[in-house]
């Protein structure tokens, strides 16, 4: 489960499920490696992602007092995970995400691509068709989706905090319009933040920006509403 994979310019949130129920060594085809066999390994490498500037709303997240949610300053990321019948051991049903930021509680993007449901969460409906209008193999749904995601949350995971870049595809993925680099921008869902083809390589960060840091701080885990405050009161999303 990549709960935020972030920097200052874009976001993402993006479950992954896979079909062993363990800790699993893979090996040869079912590791999904290469390109032949990336439909057919054991998890889902694509996972259903949800971020804000692809699915239509720029000027969402960035840099600046002009976005509603403004990286420049601190904020808080809120993860919440909904069940069917509303209990921790139900089925997990939906992933909704919300800011923080100068006691103001923000809601997710809503999604503005027709085709897809407005609203900035995620449920197996959007992720069928997010493949769909934006094409892509719907190897999430083959593996389960939300259930599938939910039941490897439920068996216990560990939080992984760190910074890195990405030699292979420069964080392309995350925040470059158009990505792939070839693919027509015009077209929806092709723009994953406002980066340029070409930016991001690891070499060119490490020149430029030795001293990146990011701080993570007030971690939490809890019942939904109970883990983030505005002011001085805690503040429930369904309020």
């Amino acid at each position: 489960m990549d709960i935020w994979e972030a920097n200052r310019a874009s976001t993402a949130y993006t479950p992954h499920p896979c079909s062993a129920t363990q800790v699993y060594a893979c090996s040869g085809s079912e590791c999904g490696s290469t390109s032949s066999t990336k439909y057919s390994g054991i998890c889902d490498k694509d996972g259903c992602d949800s971020n804000p500037y692809r699915l239509g709303s720029k000027s969402f997240y960035g840099t600046g007092s002009n976005y509603t949610v403004d990286t420049t300053q601190k904020l808080t990321v809120v993860t919440q995970f909904y069940t069917t019948d509303n209990t921790a051991n139900g089925t997990l049903s939906e992933i909704r995400r919300i800011y923080v930021q100068n006691g103001k509680v923000i809601q997710n993007a809503k999604i503005t691509i027709p085709g897809l449901q407005t609203e900035g969460t995620i449920t197996d409906s959007y992720c069928a068709s997010q493949k769909t209008v934006l094409g892509g193999t719907d190897h999430f749904s083959k593996l389960g989706g939300l259930k599938t995601m939910g039941g490897a949350l439920g068996r216990g995971m560990v939080l992984a905090l760190s910074i890195w870049d990405d030699a292979g595809q420069n964080m392309g993925w995350l925040d470059q319009d158009p990505y792939p680099a070839d693919a027509d921008s015009s077209k929806p869902g092709v723009g994953r933040g406002p980066c340029k083809v070409g930016s991001g390589k690891p070499a060119d960060l490490i020149r430029d920006s030795p001293d990146s840091k990011v701080v993570f701080s007030n971690i939490r885990s809890g019942e939904i509403g109970s883990t983030f405050v505005t002011g001085t009161k805690f503040r429930f999303a369904r309020d």
